[in-house]
């Protein structure tokens, strides 16, 4: 059976989404490029930064439309806690955005470094596990480390988004190694998030088994952000077909694919 979004859906916290790439919203050049680039991608959800949206969705505050073109675009939104520095930070923010895009759903995210803007890998699990005890839908942002990824699945998150590289960096998987162990060894839903930067690198990740990625500034900064949301669109579909058909095994040698000149192709093949 052919793969497709609607016979293979994400599915997180036990609702399902017809698309495994989730969109940024910052940095594009206009509201009209974003929202030509999440028409084309059909991510499943949009990010937002309530640090950096002042609006209300009774029309509060000034915000240049951005709320009343998120409501037009009819994508679920994904606020985030982006900017947070301490655990107390995060548990406000995330409460205030609960209450002003009227959805259970967070992206944690608690900086511990402002030059790679590394998680706080010491405070996560402390902040995702009340958020998880306050009700929330919880996407930890976080390192690649196994041990830590696996203590926020022990505090009740349902799914994982390590990063590739720092924020913001373009330069895809720099610890592939890392990144397939932690694959290999937790069975939740894990979402690459932040430092890809081209379609392959999606397409990497997604042959890896990993289950969606989330893009802003590979989009949004790109010559032609709407065509690169498609682009990337079509890279996580692709790599995810590839992982569900089952890469065959490298070689050490070279095998032959051709039937000898003269030997019967059933022949050949029967003999491999």
């Amino acid at each position: 059976m052919t793969t497709t979004p609607s016979n293979d859906p994400l599915v997180l916290y036990g609702q399902a989404f017809q698309s495994r790439m989730l969109l940024g919203t910052s940095r594009y050049p206009s509201p009209d490029v974003l929202e030509a680039a999440v028409r084309r991608a059909k991510p499943a959800m949009l990010t937002a930064s309530l640090r950096r949206q002042t609006a209300t969705p009774n029309g509060a505050g000034s915000d240049n439309g951005f709320w009343e073109l998120l409501r037009r675009l009819n994508v679920p939104v994904l606020p985030n806690t982006a900017g947070c520095h301490s655990v107390q930070e995060v548990i406000a923010t995330a409460q205030m955005a609960r209450e002003l895009f009227d959805t259970p759903w967070i992206k944690l995210e608690l900086i511990g470094d402002d030059y790679t803007l590394q998680p706080d890998t010491l405070n996560l699990v402390d902040a995702a596990s009340q958020l998880i005890r306050d009700g929330f839908h919880v996407l930890p942002y976080c390192t690649e480390d196994l041990v830590l990824c696996r203590r926020l699945v022990d505090v009740g998150c349902q799914a994982v988004m390590p990063w590739a590289a720092p924020i913001g960096t373009g330069r895809g998987p720099v610890n592939p190694y890392a990144l397939q162990v932690l694959r290999e060894r937790l069975s939740v839903p894990l979402l690459v998030d932040a430092g890809l930067g081209l379609p392959s690198h999606a397409c990497q990740v997604m042959e890896w088994g990993y289950d969606g990625v989330l893009l802003n500034t590979a989009v949004a900064l790109a010559q032609d952000p709407v065509a690169m949301a498609g682009a990337f669109a079509d890279a996580v579909q692709a790599g995810r077909s590839a992982h569900l058909a089952g890469a065959m095994a490298a070689q050490e040698s070279a095998q032959p694919s051709t039937p000898v000149l003269g030997t019967p192709f059933w022949h050949h093949a029967a003999s491999q």
